[in-house]
């Protein structure tokens, strides 16, 4: 399906962070936007601001009428996680209409654009954001499509006038095989979405597949120690192509070194913590030189990118209480925030609230998880969050709480989370999860605020 042919567009899951951003696209672009979704949150309100008619029942009669029968300038746009017996759904399939997942329509969008894919287990969203950023704010330029809602820019999607594009490349369901990049990055690949894969050498062939799809000429940056071959590797503090040095803190600030085989970037402050984020900065340099951007503005543009929403966002900073929410919800970036926490506040007792997602990863990675939360001072682990998934017999957080060998841990409900920061005012807590945990950081917010 052309670009230029498309006249309306509904989407089926329009509340996903990945669907909201091609909504808005769309909408920018002055096509007729309408879509589904089954819960009403803080995103779907603020696109049915922006003009976006979104309804919350699944049902084919509460379609708007210009989506109850098939027109060739139509498409619709789905996101895997919708229950294969949605109404709406089998509504679109009966009739016929042009059904497209989120990557094959990303996809549709990058033909003829200069396009940079960033995909790895963790680390895309933020990793991606900042290269957008530094391409927005060294006025190189970019439209950006994004995991997470830039604190910057305070959106998921950027619109740019040039032709590159920047887009986060989604390994599930084996989605960033619909592009083909012009450059690309991949962070990790750390065993995930093991429902989907079965097994981290099906997971691992796949990112192989993604570096297979770069376009003739292109340039290809890959974590160091990756399989990824003739690839530029990063790292940090390592022997990478382009790596990251002399790594400090600095008050609330990470600052560090940069260096490749050609350029040398002095004192870089960034105002994300942890080597992660370093090394996720440092990629994003990497590509910034490539296209011939300035050392002195990519300094600068690396100096004031705030970050994105839940990721290790501060809620509350003063001088009684520190509350950090993230949307870590995989045993490595739990143990790659929690190290930071540990960096950054080494002799505060650290207060953890976790929602597992997913029963098959609980399952798959339990031990793994059990490890990381093992290192909190407190625990309080939520019951997990099921997103598309049907309930394992025998797989709940008490399952996972067993595990974990930590004295001061329980399994409770958010209530009671609220309740006992009330009491107990802890000094510094963390609200980590990708499920609907991030319901609690306004009333943990104004508890503490209180307080």
């Amino acid at each position: 399906m052309e670009l230029s042919k498309i006249n309306r567009v509904y989407f089926v899951g329009i509340g996903g962070i990945g669907m909201s951003a091609i909504a808005r696209y769309f909408a920018k672009r002055g096509q007729a936007v309408c879509g589904y979704d089954k819960t009403r949150t803080k995103l779907t309100e603020t696109l049915e601001q922006e003009g976006i008619l979104i309804s919350y029942l699944d049902e084919a009669a509460a379609l708007p009428c210009a989506f109850l029968d098939n027109h060739e300038d139509t498409l619709v746009v789905y996101t895997p996680a919708i229950p294969k017996d949605s109404k709406i759904l089998n509504h679109f399939k009966n009739k016929g209409f042009s059904l497209k997942k989120r990557s094959e329509v990303l996809g549709i969008i990058s033909r003829g654009m200069f396009c940079i894919a960033v995909a790895g287990t963790h680390g895309k969203t933020t990793t991606s954001s900042i290269v957008a950023h530094i391409l927005k704010d060294t006025g190189y330029d970019c439209t950006a499509f994004l995991g997470g809602i830039t604190s910057n820019y305070n959106s998921n999607v950027l619109f740019g006038k040039n032709n590159v594009m920047v887009v986060e490349a989604d390994e599930y369901d084996r989605s960033f095989l619909t592009l083909h990049p012009d450059v690309a990055v991949i962070t990790s690949m750390d065993a995930d979405h093991l429902d989907i894969y079965g097994d981290k050498r099906q997971l691992e062939e796949s990112f192989q597949l993604f570096a297979g799809q770069l376009k003739p000429g292109g340039q290809i940056y890959a974590h160091e120690g990756l399989p990824i071959i003739n690839s530029t590797s990063y790292a940090a503090n390592s022997t990478a192509d382009a790596k990251a040095e002399n790594l400090r803190v600095e008050g609330s600030k990470f600052v560090f070194d940069y260096s490749d085989r050609t350029t040398s970037i002095k004192n870089l402050s960034l105002m994300l913590p942890g080597k992660h984020n370093v090394e996720n900065t440092t990629v994003a340099i990497a590509i910034a030189l490539q296209l011939g951007i300035d050392t002195e503005k990519i300094k600068q543009a690396v100096a004031n990118f705030k970050g994105v929403k839940r990721r290790f966002e501060y809620i509350v900073n003063n001088d009684s209480q520190i509350y950090i929410d993230d949307y870590a919800h995989h045993p490595e970036e739990l143990k790659a925030c929690f190290d930071a926490v540990r960096q950054l506040y080494p002799d505060k007792k650290l207060t953890v609230v976790f929602q597992p997602h997913l029963f098959t990863r609980t399952r798959d990675f339990v031990d793994e998880f059990a490890k990381v939360l093992g290192t909190a001072d407190e625990l309080m682990l939520l019951e997990i969050y099921p997103a598309r998934e049907l309930p394992i017999e025998g797989i709940n957080s008490q399952y996972l709480l067993d595990k974990i060998t930590l004295a001061d841990k329980k399994v409770c409900g958010k209530e009671f989370v609220i309740q006992h920061v009330k009491q107990v005012k802890p000094e510094l807590i963390l609200t980590v999860g990708a499920g609907d945990i991030d319901t609690l950081i306004e009333p943990l917010k104004n508890t503490l605020n209180n307080a």
